[in-house]
């Protein structure tokens, strides 16, 4: 299983990760806390589905918020950026999205997800658009998948 996976890498690399999400609910830092051996690896999560929440707890600029809205690369880089802070993590992912059914428009429709990964020791960010087809559950899983996915390839570089 892909979580197993990851939570081994950060074992073996002494690293802690926490999670900011939004339109997969808790969805990622579920399938990590799933893992046997995530209470040495996992730091925390936030569901940060209200602007406000972005905002106050993970430092999202009311400024992106109004400008390029909450589902933007920008809101998913500060919140990965403000996770890492939060929790005083290594490395830190924010996700933003619009999973459906309803919620979409022609510019930002349903299946459009941003995704971030910081990582703290060497201030990288890693910006991902996504654009997932289905259901509600179909867009969430997605997501988490290939977060996952990414995260694996960035922590066996």
């Amino acid at each position: 299983m892909q979580s197993q996976k990851l939570v081994n890498l950060l074992l073996t690399k002494k690293l802690k990760i926490a999670t900011a999400e939004s339109c997969t609910g808790g969805l990622l830092a579920k399938n990590i806390t799933d893992t046997s051996g995530a209470s040495a690896v996992f730091d925390m999560g936030i569901v940060s589905y209200a602007n406000e929440i972005k905002n106050k707890f993970l430092n999202v600029p009311n400024e992106v918020l109004n400008t390029v809205g909450a589902v933007s690369e920008e809101t998913a880089e500060a919140m990965a950026r403000g996770i890492v802070e939060a929790a005083s993590a290594d490395i830190g992912v924010g996700i933003t999205g619009i999973a459906g059914p309803t919620g979409g428009t022609p510019e930002k429709p349903v299946g459009l997800v941003y995704y971030s990964i910081y990582i703290k020791q060497e201030d990288k960010i890693i910006i991902e658009k996504l654009l997932l087809n289905g259901s509600r559950e179909d867009i969430r899983n997605g997501t988490v998948n290939k977060v996952i996915e990414r995260l694996i390839s960035e922590l066996e570089r």
